[in-house]
């Protein structure tokens, strides 16, 4: 069956000393073959800004064209280094990457072959005829799997590797990282051969294979999609972080705070330093987010500042100047720079802005904030009404009050309380139900509003403060 080496004994020591001892054979062999040491050209590109912005969209296509294929939508991880480079841009590489997986059971993995280039309608025809060539040979009914390929090898991008899942797609780079050194390997000493198709097929279409996919589960409500979240180290961008991670989404956090780097580790979570004011950064963030999963799907933008409560009479104009950048302009950007990703979304583009009751009933002392919050609610406005018909949608959530966040200290708190005469508890649930507003209150409905609950619904302006006299 292609496994490779069994090694017995009469404990699980002495088995695992024979294997180690097999395994120094091979290596030896290798050695003295001349085919152990893989030589790797710098395969390094220069690529021009625009090239590189280019690339990301092309990449983008191409995960949309997969998932189309596939029936869903698809993590896609792109690796161009000097390794996967040198390997798909082989003279031969048609002749040794369309025999089969190095061991069969990595069929479920990584299909049979690797799709060579970019045309996935005829990798999926492909596929097709090899379902319909060996299913017939089988005395069960089979249901052909989906059609889409899971390895890519692309002579720009190097290799590809896709799943349902960030996980999924982690796995098959793994496996085939491990394939190209054994194909490298097995070319040095004579040739490369794998088991025949008839083979390979009993393997991925085998009960006991198929189990160890059904064993993951009903797939979660955005399994396979990606979610950008700006401002995400703390509060309200943190938590949408976390209830988007929680129904299966790959998210990309964006923060000054280089604690954002880690605040999850996990194959699913990238954290990425990033000035949102920094139009450069904003774009160098997005073409990570796409090298690394794909795509774009979803969009919150969370990032703000909340300036000193000051009188008109006394803003500055640096001070106005700041706050429109990073609440206003630097979402305008970052809007602009989205739209090409959020149009060839597989479920169609969505995106939440994270407003503030300050935009329906704005308070004294906070005019920057409130003219910002306000602008940025009438550009999303407008947002919806312009990019309704690439099928994206568009919605503003207004919050208020929400104590968990770094703004709110428990010195400040003390003293917002005491003005009103009210306990810090009385001041938190100052509102209509009397309830008290947290941050994963308002990401709960963030996530819920890029699902198929608002499937329909774009433009709105939603409340998330308990209930407000003056916002109702």
């Amino acid at each position: 069956m292609n496994h490779g080496i069994f090694t017995f004994g009469q404990d699980a020591k002495e088995s695992y000393d024979r294997m180690i001892q097999m395994v120094g054979k091979a290596e030896a062999y290798l050695q003295n073959k001349k085919a152990w040491e893989i030589k790797i050209k710098d395969s390094a590109s220069s690529n021009s800004n625009d090239e590189e912005n280019q690339s990301m969209y092309t990449l983008a296509g191409l995960r949309n064209d997969v998932s189309t294929v596939a029936g869903f939508p698809v993590i896609m991880s792109t690796h161009s280094d000097d390794e996967t480079l040198n390997f798909a841009r082989r003279a031969d590489i048609e002749t040794i990457s369309q025999q089969g997986p190095a061991t069969p059971d990595h069929v479920i993995r990584t299909k049979r072959v690797p799709m060579l280039g970019r045309d996935v309608k005829k990798f999926a025809r492909e596929y097709k005829k090899y379902f319909d060539e060996h299913h017939t040979q089988t005395p069960q009914e089979l249901t052909m799997l989906d059609p889409a390929p899971r390895i890519i090898l692309d002579s720009e991008f190097g290799l590809i590797t896709l799943g349902r899942t960030a996980k999924d797609a982690s796995i098959a780079e793994d496996i085939y990282r491990h394939t190209i050194e054994i194909i490298t390997r097995s070319e040095m000493l004579g040739g490369y051969r794998a088991l025949p198709s008839t083979d390979l097929f009993e393997v991925e279409y085998w009960d006991l294979e198929q189990a160890k996919l059904k064993r993951q589960g009903a797939p979660k409500m955005f399994a396979g999609e990606i979610a950008l979240v700006t401002g995400a180290a703390s509060g309200i961008g943190k938590a949408c972080v976390a209830s988007l991670l929680a129904r299966g989404a790959a998210v990309v956090g964006l923060d000054l705070d280089f604690a954002i780097t880690s605040l999850h580790e996990r194959k699913d979570y990238l954290g990425i330093q990033c000035d949102v004011a920094d139009e450069s950064a904003l774009g160098s963030a997005l073409e990570k987010t796409v090298q690394h999963f794909g795509g774009l799907d979803m969009l919150i933008l969370n990032a703000g500042i909340f300036p000193v409560s000051q009188q008109i009479s006394d803003i500055s104009t640096s001070e106005w100047t700041k706050v429109m950048r990073v609440n206003l302009d630097a979402n305008l950007i970052l809007l602009n720079k989205a739209h090409p990703l959020l149009k060839i979304s597989p479920r169609s583009g969505r995106v939440v802005v994270i407003g503030s009751k300050n935009v329906p009933a704005p308070g004294p002392g906070a005019g920057a904030y409130s003219a910002s919050k306000a602008a940025l609610t009438q550009l999303a406005r407008v947002a919806a009404l312009e990019w309704g018909n690439d099928g994206i949608r568009i919605n503003i959530l207004h919050p208020n009050a929400v104590f968990d966040t770094a703004l709110w200290t428990e010195e400040v708190l003390q003293k917002r309380a005491a003005n009103y005469g009210l306990t810090v508890d009385e001041y938190k649930t100052n509102n209509i139900l009397h309830k008290e507003v947290t941050s994963r209150d308002v990401a709960e409905l963030a996530a819920e509003m890029c699902g198929p609950l608002f499937a329909k619904t774009t433009g709105a302006q939603v409340p998330v403060d308990g209930g407000n006299d003056r916002v109702i």
